[in-house]
């Protein structure tokens, strides 16, 4: 297969899968931790809940992001045919991207900006990079 290709399905690949994987445990979460009164489908309500939201409320959304990301910079990495830390990174950029514009959308508690933004996207996508090279 072309290095050429086989970088653009690591970019693919890589945003499905973790994407995948962040929808999976956001939607764990709201079975695990669910919020009175909220359709989490629905962005009025959810925004409209924040005020009341424990912290609690915050674990699996953070783990989401994490871990999405790691999956995905993992894909990315693991797939690609050169560069293939930069293939991680660009994952973990277009992920960080996603959780600005989702604190934006979602205004939470600043502790969950800040913790959101410097830890869940470019160290897991570096992890993730990481974890793949040693793996192949």
């Amino acid at each position: 297969m072309s290095p050429v290709i086989r970088n653009i399905l690591a970019v693919i690949l890589g945003w499905v899968g973790g994407s995948a994987v962040n929808m999976g445990l956001i939607e764990l979460g709201y079975m695990i931790f669910p919020i009175q009164g909220v359709d989490p489908n629905d962005m009025d309500s959810l925004i409209a809940a924040m005020p009341t939201m424990e912290p609690k409320h915050f674990l699996f959304p953070f783990l989401a992001h994490a871990i999405g990301t790691l999956v995905g910079a993992f894909l990315a990495v693991w797939i690609a045919a050169t560069h293939k830390m930069k293939f991680g990174f660009a994952i973990g950029i277009l992920f960080l991207l996603g959780g600005i514009a989702a604190i934006y959308m979602f205004p939470g508690p600043t502790w969950f900006a800040v913790l959101d933004l410097l830890v869940a996207y470019l160290p897991m996508a570096y992890l993730g990079g990481k974890l793949a090279m040693r793996i192949g």
